[in-house]
C-alpha cells in the first residue's frame, strides 16, 4: 500500500471516527427540563415497509410536558435532513434552550451543533451507550414501536408518515400520564403555559 494511500485511509478514518463527548452531567436528573419549551430530547427508530424497505423516524420530545413535538419519516435521515426537521419545529414552537441526545453521528455533526448554537440552544449529550440518562424520547420511542410500528404494516413512507402523525396526534391528545397528574401532553403543557402567563 502506498504512503498516499494510506494517509488518505487513515484521514478517512479519523473523520468516520468523530464522536461528541457525551456527559452523566448531561443526564435528565442531572440538566431536568424546568418548564415547557425549556428542554427537548429527540431520538431515531427504524422500520420497513413493504415497497420501500426500512425507514427511519426521528422523534422530537418537549420533556417537561412528554409532548410529542413531531416526527420525521423518511428512508434515510442525515444531518441536513434533522436541520429541516428542527427548522419546521422551531418555527411552530419556538427554539427550546437545549435538546439532549445521544451521541449519534448525525447529532454529533458540526453542522447540526453549529446550527443549534446560532439559535442559541444548547446541544447536549448524554454518556455513550447510556440512554437511561435519556429516558422521555427512549419511553416514548418504546410506547410508539409497542403500540403502531409492531403492530402496523406499512405498504410506503408516506403511509408511514400519515399513521405516525396520527399515532402522534393520539399520544398527545388522548393519553394521559401518571408524571403529568394524569392529563394528557396538550392538556399539561397549556395548563403550564396559562399559569406562566
Amino acid at each position: 500500500m502506498s504512503q498516499r494511500h494510506s494517509s488518505t485511509k487513515c484521514r478517512r478514518r479519523q473523520k468516520s471516527g468523530k464522536r461528541a463527548q457525551g456527559s452523566g452531567e448531561n443526564s435528565s436528573r442531572n440538566r431536568p427540563a424546568l418548564a415547557v419549551n425549556h428542554t427537548w430530547s429527540y431520538d431515531f427508530l427504524s422500520a420497513t415497509t413493504r415497497r420501500s424497505g426500512p425507514i427511519r423516524i426521528l422523534n422530537v420530545v418537549d420533556e417537561f410536558s412528554r409532548r410529542s413535538l413531531g416526527s420525521s419519516v423518511s428512508r434515510s435521515i442525515g444531518a441536513q435532513a434533522v436541520i429541516r426537521h428542527l427548522t419546521k419545529l422551531f418555527q411552530t414552537h419556538g427554539p427550546p434552550q437545549a435538546i439532549r441526545s445521544d451521541n449519534g453521528r448525525e447529532f454529533i455533526a458540526q453542522s447540526v451543533v453549529s446550527w443549534l448554537a446560532a439559535r442559541g440552544v444548547a446541544a447536549v449529550f448524554i454518556e455513550k451507550a447510556s440512554p437511561q440518562q435519556n429516558p422521555f424520547v427512549e419511553r416514548f420511542n418504546g410506547t410508539m414501536r409497542r403500540d403502531l410500528l409492531d403492530v402496523e404494516e406499512f405498504d410506503s413512507v408516506l403511509e408511514a408518515r400519515v399513521l405516525v402523525d396520527a399515532w402522534n396526534l393520539e399520544y398527545n391528545t388522548q393519553r394521559p400520564h401518571r408524571g403529568l397528574g394524569f392529563m394528557t401532553p396538550l392538556a399539561f403543557a397549556r395548563s403550564h403555559n396559562a399559569a406562566a402567563r
